[in-house]
């Protein structure tokens, strides 16, 4: 990812990336969410200040990389689109911590626009997700990374870059992704504050001391620093893991869909350019989203989509008999949610009721 300017951030990673993850990894979802939210409410306006926001954009040949071994280009007008959060901490990154020359993706969320781009279904695959890594080809050495059985799934990013993860995501679904869009985490606080906040009501007190939130019951307006604590907290909601964690986040996004459209990005100008500066500065796209032309187009086609037509999942999984830490895909069941993305459909509740995700109470915090 290129290096780019960013506005100091506050709050600063501790801990190791294997074990205890660490701040930057909380914040990766809602980044991408951020990004997402801010392109699709105001993509229509991208197009002002054309120069500087074209030059902020970074993009990735992915078509190139990966050939013509992928599963069929479905023109029927709908849109799958990977959405990646990725840990680099090169340049300006390095405030979360040291480069140790690696980045992974541990936030990815594949999003299905219908054909009608009238709803939108997201299907979160959690990173500690054991699955069927495809051989890729790695985009910094060219070499050749074998497959490999019983991988995590945020290592196809590690190991191979955007094409890696990309050809992970199609061999598992069937679906071959219109779109990729990965999110430099390190504007996420930028894009909040440059929002105006979040407000969110919670439904129950939020105290967590290693996301140093601490909130009452009741509406609150979250700044950058505090809408970052938010999607890092963990142990004092729900039943404290990642997946848990998952659904707070994406009761967060779907809060920040409905703050962007309240604010009035079209009506102001200069609103509507520090959000689009921000956007742009933290984003990198594949080749086809590779310029505000492009992704003004892309964006200006969902524009319509809000928080009550968009049908958030994770994909369908049960903890590993073999590791607590990890967990394995429902395999049936996983196949009725790609199927349902690839017939332009919804997802059925049947294909999640039985999974470990989408369960307790976390989504419920935040209202």
């Amino acid at each position: 990812m290129s290096e780019q300017k960013k506005t100091p951030g506050r709050i600063r990673g501790t801990g190791t990336r294997r074990r205890k993850p660490s701040r930057r990894h909380r914040a990766k979802v809602v980044t991408a969410w951020t990004v997402a939210g801010v392109v699709v409410v105001g993509g229509a306006g991208l197009g002002y200040a054309y120069v500087t926001l074209d030059g902020n954009l970074s993009s990735i040949d992915i078509d190139a990389k990966l050939g013509t071994d992928r599963p069929d280009d479905v023109d029927d007008g709908s849109q799958d689109i990977l959405v990646l959060g990725s840990d680099s901490r090169s340049g300006d990154n390095g405030k979360y911590g040291a480069d140790e020359g690696a980045a992974r993706s541990d936030t990815a969320m594949v999003m299905h626009v219908d054909k009608g781009h009238k709803s939108a279904s997201v299907v979160s695959i959690p990173r500690d997700t054991l699955i069927e890594r495809p051989a890729c080809t790695s985009d910094t050495t060219d070499e050749t990374v074998p497959a490999q059985h019983r991988a995590m799934f945020n290592t196809a990013y590690e190991v191979g870059g955007p094409a890696c993860a990309v050809k992970t995501v199609e061999s598992m679904s069937g679906i071959r992704m219109d779109h990729y869009i990965e999110v430099d985490f390190t504007g996420f606080e930028r894009l909040i504050d440059e929002l105006g906040g979040v407000e969110i009501t919670t439904k129950t007190a939020i105290n967590d001391s290693k996301s140093h939130l601490d909130l009452e019951p009741g509406t609150h307006t979250l700044d950058g620093e505090e809408s970052l604590g938010l999607v890092r907290t963990r142990k004092s909601v729900g039943d404290g893991s990642d997946l848990g964690r998952i659904q707070l986040q994406q009761a967060f996004i779907k809060a920040l869909m409905e703050q962007a459209k309240s604010v009035g990005v079209f009506s102001s100008p200069k609103k509507l350019f520090g959000l689009a500066n921000a956007a742009t500065k933290a984003v990198t796209t594949d080749s086809g989203l590779g310029s505000v032309k492009e992704l003004t187009g892309f964006a200006g086609g969902l524009k319509g989509l809000g928080a009550k037509n968009v049908h958030m999942v994770t994909l369908p999984v049960e903890y590993d008999p073999a590791d607590p830490n990890r967990v394995l895909p429902q395999e049936k069941a996983g196949r009725q949610v790609w199927a349902a993305l690839r017939n332009d459909l919804p997802i059925p509740a049947s294909a999640t009721e039985k999974s470990a995700g989408d369960k307790g109470d976390a989504g419920k915090v935040v209202g």
